[in-house]
């Protein structure tokens, strides 16, 4: 493609120095009025790819220098041109020989051009967005499903995975680089997708990946404790996920034909809605929540372990429903998702059988299926909010029943310590036995971080109960330590009785564990599997 055509809509470039072949050309932003009269300065170069890592750079290629968490591009300029780079994107002044076109903001930079690399196939899909602390990937998992029902073909791209067409392509991060989201775009448009639902992190909406990328309608879902020692506090949070629907939705060529969905029984949520709602520019909201004056909500809903039950109401009629998840945060996760689906103008009887087919969704309230008779479920629940909903539908659930609580988990290393006293109070409030444990304490003390959820559990849970000797049978409430994560998860299960419930949370589907600067295979439901094993041949 030509450079003139992928530059065409970058915005704010500074300059362009073009010092090739003996030509030495400077320009700057002063010398013209439009992106066309910098254009027509340019070589006629055919750029064959595009780049933001010096070390995959090929000729011809463009190499946008982007400042990363842990290195910065520009620090690599000089590699890519050794690599056969034909175009430098840069935000500081460089003086190479080369074309070289200086932006304000490399990441936006990086989101134009790759959109216009890959023919802007956004534009071309119908995309549904979902923002929010938790939920994001439940509420895809059902999305997908209600919208497979209605003979869609559709593509996700979440935390767990991009998928599309039967394909399932491992995913580094929950919203990719721009460059590489316009990329799997293109792919999943080249192969008959035409709806394609979307997990947008924060730092997806800040980091400027999902510029660029023309979204249809706009989830959000809720937004609790999460992040901070990236935002620094929730007002600057919660200003971040905002912006998904007061910028992206109210911009480029699908404005005036975007749509929200959100949870209202939220209360930045309900905010939200009223922002939206009274806005000049206002754009159709659909609310969700659990009382009747939303336009989304439920009635005669009972939970047990097994699942969910009862029905919903919409604009467009009444339907039972039975769902397979559960836990009352997975009834938010189905009110939203029939948000979009009412949206889209789906019926009642879609919708149900969507909700219906949606199983376990991998490291969300999974059941680990097993002949102990104890229920173990493997959670990514890893903020203090994400705790408290799990723990709280589970505790609701068993006292109708039987069992005690075990729940099995940890912190990361390297990220907001101020939630971990707060996940320990938590964890302390709603279980007979919380058993603290590593998490992915990367390159922080694993024993530091413990002893900062340790000081929480106090405030709940007073009595310490010895890692070597076997619990069996929990008659006092309290909490063990045990740093060594698959010794913990074989104690959780070890401990507990036919009818009681074990949650083992933070990492959920993640199948690894880092530590130091080491990644170690680890996954919470293959341990699970063979504790329980274990126990059972004894």
């Amino acid at each position: 493609m030509k450079l003139s055509i992928l530059v065409e809509s970058v915005p704010e470039i500074r300059r362009v120095s073009i010092v090739k072949e003996g030509m030495e050309r400077q320009y700057s932003a002063g010398t013209w009025q439009h992106n066309d009269d910098l254009c027509a300065c340019l070589p006629e170069y055919e750029i064959g790819s595009i780049h933001y890592r010096a070390q995959e750079v090929k000729p011809d290629g463009i190499f946008v220098a982007v400042k990363g968490f842990r290195a910065d591009g520009h620090d690599f300029i000089d590699e890519a041109l050794a690599r056969g780079a034909s175009v430098i994107v840069t935000q500081k002044p460089v003086n190479k020989e080369s074309v070289i076109i200086e932006v304000e903001n490399t990441r936006k930079a990086l989101a134009a051009i790759s959109a216009n690399f890959y023919g802007n196939a956004s534009e071309k899909l119908f995309i549904i967005g979902i923002t929010g602390t938790n939920g994001k990937t439940t509420t895809a998992y059902i999305i997908e499903s209600i919208l497979a029902e209605a003979g869609f073909r559709v593509g996700v791209i979440g935390t767990i995975n991009y998928r599309y067409s039967g394909r399932v392509f491992p995913n580094p991060r929950t919203t990719p680089e721009s460059l590489d989201l316009q990329r799997i775009l293109a792919e999943m448009h080249e192969n008959g997708i035409t709806h394609v639902v979307l997990e947008v992190s924060s730092h997806a909406i800040d980091l400027r990946r999902i510029d660029c990328c023309r979204i249809n309608i706009g989830v959000f879902t809720n937004l609790t404790w999460e992040h901070l020692d990236y935002h620094g506090d929730m007002d600057s949070y919660w200003f971040c996920k905002k912006r998904l629907f007061t910028e992206h939705l109210k911009t480029g060529p699908k404005k005036g034909h975007t749509l929200a969905v959100v949870n209202c029984d939220d209360k930045r949520g309900k905010g939200l809605y009223n922002l939206l709602s009274e806005a000049s520019d206002s754009m159709p909201v659909i609310s969700t929540g659990s009382t009747p004056d939303k336009m989304i909500w439920p009635d005669n809903i009972k939970y047990s372990l097994t699942g969910i039950t009862g029905k919903i109401s919409t604009e467009r009629g009444i339907f039972n429903f039975k769902s397979p998840l559960a836990g009352e945060h997975n009834l938010e996760n189905i009110l939203s998702s029939t948000g979009v689906a009412i949206a889209l103008g789906l019926s009642p009887a879609i919708i149900k059988a969507g909700i219906e087919k949606t199983g376990w969704i991998p490291g969300r309230l999974e059941l680990i299926p097993n002949k102990a008779g104890k229920f173990v479920f493997v959670d990514y629940a890893h903020t203090p909010d994400a705790l408290e909903h799990v723990l709280s539908s589970l505790k609701s659930i068993k006292d109708n029943e039987i069992g005690k609580i075990i729940c099995v988990f940890g912190c990361g290393g390297d990220r907001d310590r101020g939630k971990r006293p707060r996940m320990g109070e938590i964890a302390g409030r709603f279980c007979d036995l919380a058993i603290i444990t590593s998490d992915n304490p990367r390159t922080e003390d694993p024993i530091k971080i413990i002893s900062r959820i340790v000081e929480g559990i106090k405030q709940t849970s007073s009595k310490e109960y010895d890692p070597k000797e076997p619990v069996n049978g929990i008659q006092e409430k309290g909490y063990v330590i045990e740093p060594d994560r698959r010794k913990a998860i074989k104690l959780g299960i070890t401990s507990a009785v036919p009818g009681d419930i074990i949650l083992i949370a933070g990492k959920g589907h993640e199948t690894y564990q880092l530590i130091g600067g080491e990644t170690f295979h680890f996954d919470d439901r293959e341990e699970a599997r063979e504790a329980l094993q274990e126990q059972i041949k004894r």
